[in-house]
């Protein structure tokens, strides 16, 4: 039992993710991205508006591989 007046132990440092976490990683920014340049590109041959949707897609694709990555940053680590 631990006296009341010690400071708390500090936890326990979490394990560094494997080489498969940073493949997920990588895989799932990828895939962001790729899906984004791939709607954009499809909805400019649509609407005949080629390059906007594509810069639109890429610069969604590039936001939701960032928000994916933190999210697996923040729960890896």
């Amino acid at each position: 039992m631990s006296d009341p007046g010690e400071p708390p132990l500090p936890e326990e440092p979490k394990p560094l993710p494997g080489a498969m976490a940073f493949l997920g990683m990588g895989l799932s920014a990828a895939v962001c991205v790729g899906v984004g340049l791939a709607l954009g590109l499809w909805v400019d041959s649509v609407l005949q508006t080629a390059p906007a949707f594509l810069l639109v897609g890429l610069a969604l694709g590039l936001a939701t591989a960032a928000l994916s990555i933190i999210k697996q940053i923040r729960t890896d680590l």
